[in-house]
């Protein structure tokens, strides 16, 4: 579940990092009010206007503004609220339609002068899956994209990793300092801002924590001034104040449906539907699919409960996406019965109606035979399949 700028922040300070304060709008009529409080708690006479959306590159867009007055506040306040921001990253890129900004965060000016340069870092935290452990990527060079620097300056961006047993170290964070080239108080701070953001990272059980740019200013504070993070969904249930903070708008409206229905959904680009019973078989089942020439259009897991209802409910989720050509339904019966999965295909099949693109059933275990049967006599276009290559082949086949 990914978070936006304001709740990531939110998050953060709730665990002592330091961040660029802000105050969130919803409705413009409550702007006076929200930088008015704003100034009042951080004395700022400057601000910045920030969309807020699940997209990176907001800037590039025109989302980001800086204001130097009321008069400039509202101004960049009435046009990026209720824009459709165009980013790199929004669906489509900037040839897309965007999205809808619903709420702005108008943020405290920390760009201030004094005493010495201010200077942007990268930071985040994230998981290495082939290592097995947390690493936290840095960077002198932040307010940038990171990939690109990576790809053009590598030696300039710096991983270190933490043990999943002994945890961050001291010396990791004092290291981390050191190559930020930073000395005096600014290196004592990033050493407690790296070690409070860990904690935070491991506390609310993160995916993904970027703070890009990590700011270091003028007068040697360390501050979020950005800040995007991911929560691991699975682990929600031990966080219910975050999960009260799904954005649904800023999902896929399939995805937030199947969730709805307890389907695990995600969309891809490809044109072959997939419905399968478990998060492994479903794996195998796109990995065959790819490798017989085809491209898979879902991930969906109806699960160890696939009745008629919830067979149904995937059907239509699937044929929602306009680019699907045909799909494949790949069932393995341990907990439950192929006989009653088949039963609840043809059943959607019947209510839906109308279903134009051509159908491949593959059920292995429990009443494979019988299931066979009620599809074989159902007079519908449904085709049956026995093993999981057959039905690859014959999806590729019927695709192209």
């Amino acid at each position: 579940m990914n978070l936006h700028e304001y709740q990531a922040k939110e998050l953060l300070a709730s665990y002592g990092v330091p961040i660029q304060r802000g105050v969130v709008v919803e409705d413009i009529n409550n702007l006076d009010t929200a930088v008015a409080e704003l100034k009042e708690t951080t004395g700022t006479d400057w601000c910045v206007v920030k969309a807020q959306i699940h997209a990176g590159g907001r800037g590039k867009g025109g989302g980001v503004k800086l204001a130097k007055n009321m008069d400039e506040v509202k101004e960049h306040a009435s046009n990026i609220l209720g824009m459709m921001l165009k980013t790199p990253q929004t669906p489509g890129g900037l040839d897309g339609d965007g999205k809808l900004v619903r709420k702005i965060l108008i943020t405290e000016d920390v760009y201030y002068p004094g005493p010495s340069d201010h200077n942007e870092l990268y930071y985040s935290i994230l998981m290495d899956r082939e290592r097995k452990c947390n690493v936290i990527i840095y960077s002198t060079e932040g307010g940038m994209d990171i990939e690109k620097v990576a790809e053009e300056t590598p030696h300039l961006v710096h991983k270190e990793y933490v043990h999943p047993h002994l945890g961050l170290q001291a010396y990791q964070t004092r290291k981390i300092a050191d190559n930020l080239g930073l000395s005096g108080s600014a290196f004592k701070a990033m050493t407690k801002f790296v070690t409070t953001t860990y904690n935070a990272f491991v506390g609310a059980d993160a995916s993904l924590i970027e703070i890009n740019p990590c700011l270091k200013t003028s007068d040697d504070k360390i501050v979020a001034a950005d800040s995007k993070a991911s929560i691991d969904d699975n682990a929600l249930f031990r966080h219910p104040e975050l999960a009260a903070q799904r954005d649904v708008h800023e999902e896929d409206p399939t995805e937030v449906e199947a969730k709805e229905h307890g389907l695990s959904f995600v969309k891809l680009d490809g044109n072959v539907g997939c419905m399968v019973n478990g998060a492994g078989l479903a794996m195998s089942t796109m990995d065959i699919i790819k490798l017989c020439g085809g491209d898979p259009a879902n991930f969906l897991d109806v699960g160890g409960t696939a009745d008629a209802k919830r067979v149904e409910t995937a059907f239509r989720i699937i044929l929602r996406d306009k680019n699907v050509k045909a799909i494949l339904i790949n069932i393995f019966g341990g907990i439950v019965r192929c006989d009653r999965v088949a039963q609840g295909v043809v059943d959607a099949y019947k209510n839906i109606g109308n279903i134009e693109v051509p159908i491949i059933v593959r059920l292995q275990g429990t009443n494979a035979e019988i299931a066979k049967q009620l599809i074989d006599e159902s007079g519908l276009d449904v085709h049956s399949a026995v093993t999981l290559q057959d039905a690859a082949d014959k999806v590729t086949e019927l695709v192209h």
